[in-house]
């Protein structure tokens, strides 16, 4: 789990470091959405190598595993799409936001929280079909901790409404 962790948290610094150039206080250039698309493309794939490497699956098991996880993956990346919009979106009005633009920010933040949350409650019949129970909660451990890392590198580099 060290491992894991120290991966990705490098990950996550690049993903989103803090003179990305996205809030107009940054000197340097910006970063261009085909860059952050590459960047969060290996970020998913050294995800799942994370939890590869940390769930100890019998041949039978990761045969049934894989399948539920990349769809489950799929799904949780269109979220995080929804996102990366709500941060480009809160860096173009960072300088000058209205309480409106900060109350439907908000609103949109937590309407993300919430998806994820009914995405994980969806998925964990489906993970119990391919494994113990034991096993389903591991699975989900590893990904809260691994979704609470890059949150939390994401926020200490997104800077508090002004």
């Amino acid at each position: 789990m060290k491992k894991m962790m120290a991966v990705l948290v490098m990950l996550a610094a690049a993903f989103l470091p803090k003179s990305s150039g996205l809030f107009a206080q940054d000197q340097s250039p910006p970063i261009k959405d085909q860059d952050i698309e590459l960047l969060r493309k290996d970020i998913r794939s050294q995800r799942k190598q994370l939890v590869a490497a940390n769930m100890t699956l019998t041949d039978a098991e990761a045969q049934k595993f894989w399948p539920v996880y990349d769809q489950y993956a799929a799904e949780l990346t269109k979220i995080g799409d929804d996102r990366f919009a709500q941060i480009k979106q809160y860096a173009q009005t960072y300088d000058n936001m209205t309480d409106a633009q900060a109350e439907d920010l908000l609103k949109q933040s937590l309407e993300t929280d919430r998806r994820v949350v009914e995405l994980r409650q969806q998925y964990v019949p489906l993970f119990q079909k391919v494994l113990s129970a034991k096993k389903t909660a591991m699975f989900f451990q590893i990904d809260r901790r691994l979704g609470l890392m890059l949150d939390l590198q994401l926020a200490s580099a997104i800077p508090l409404v002004e």
